[in-house]
């Protein structure tokens, strides 16, 4: 007799954050002195590869998903959630200007200031973001 099982089921990470960007979020966080701020990540049309990033120190609001990640909460929208699952956040200091950067592996193809993206099922529209690339 052949029994029959259902595959185990692989969690995967939704967000992960270097070191340095968890270092500077929390340094942001502690300007701001309220501790009901959370970090949102999300994803908005726009941008020349037709879909955007966006941070912003913002409170939890019904149907995020929230992540406890190195002492704050990721906050995370329905929609932005399948655009950034298995995403990496990192924080660049360097000669360019410094900021928060995002390495995708949904993405397919990004602008050059990596600011915006475009994902296999073509999510968004394309437009100029400004960035001089």
């Amino acid at each position: 007799m052949i029994e029959h099982t259902e595959p185990a089921t692989v969690e995967t990470s939704i967000i992960h954050m270097t070191p340095t960007a968890a270092s500077k979020v929390q340094e942001l966080l502690a300007q701001e002195n309220d501790p009901s701020l959370g970090l949102r990540i999300f994803v908005a049309g726009g941008g020349c590869s037709g879909l955007q990033y966006g941070m912003t120190l913002d409170e939890q609001q019904e149907g995020d998903t929230i992540i406890p990640l190195a002492g704050f909460n990721v906050l995370i929208d329905e929609m932005s959630i399948g655009y950034i699952s298995g995403s990496e956040v990192d924080y660049v200091d360097s000669l360019m200007g410094a900021g928060f950067t995002v390495n995708n592996p949904n993405a397919v193809s990004s602008c050059g200031c990596g600011h915006s993206f475009r994902t296999a099922d073509g999510g968004g529209e394309v437009r100029g973001c400004g960035c001089g690339h």
